[in-house]
């Protein structure tokens, strides 16, 4: 499995920088609903402390959790890729410090860093990867299980 990638600390302090000029300081409290599946992915954030759950609706009264981040993650990625809407719905789990990022400021950013731009690319990538591990380990583990006790 692929280490989990802290988008921040991988990228070169020029870069950094440049990025962190556009950070935004937010909090969110306990069970606060941060975005739902479908809408504008207009803005990410960086976890600074707090747990947020990424959720996915399975019926019209049930979400199941797919993913908890913690402190120094990536929250969101949908801001990246056209059609710019959430897959994914997240809400604190419990109270949640963050950097907010205006998804047009950084893409715009990027643009003229390239070098920005493909860095954080390939962090996004990166992250992207390491949770589709992580999910698919869950998923052979839950199927294990049930497969297991139905024998």
């Amino acid at each position: 499995m692929t280490k989990a990638t802290k988008l921040l600390p991988a990228l070169p302090p020029p870069q950094r920088e440049r990025l962190m000029a556009l950070a935004k300081e937010v909090s969110f409290p306990e069970d606060a609903r941060i975005f739902e599946a479908g809408g504008t992915a207009d803005r990410f954030w960086v976890i600074r402390s707090g747990a947020v759950s990424l959720d996915q609706r399975v019926t019209s009264l049930q979400r199941v959790t797919v993913a908890t981040l913690g402190a120094g993650d990536l929250l969101g990625w949908s801001w990246l890729f056209p059609p710019y809407q959430w897959d994914f719905g997240a809400e604190a789990f419990s109270p949640v410090r963050a950097y907010e990022f205006d998804a047009a400021a950084v893409r715009a950013l990027s643009e003229e860093d390239q070098q920005l731009g493909l860095i954080l690319l390939r962090q996004v990538a990166e992250i992207l990867a390491h949770r589709l591990e992580t999910t698919r380990g869950k998923l052979m583990e839950q199927y294990g299980m049930r497969r297991g006790s139905a024998l």
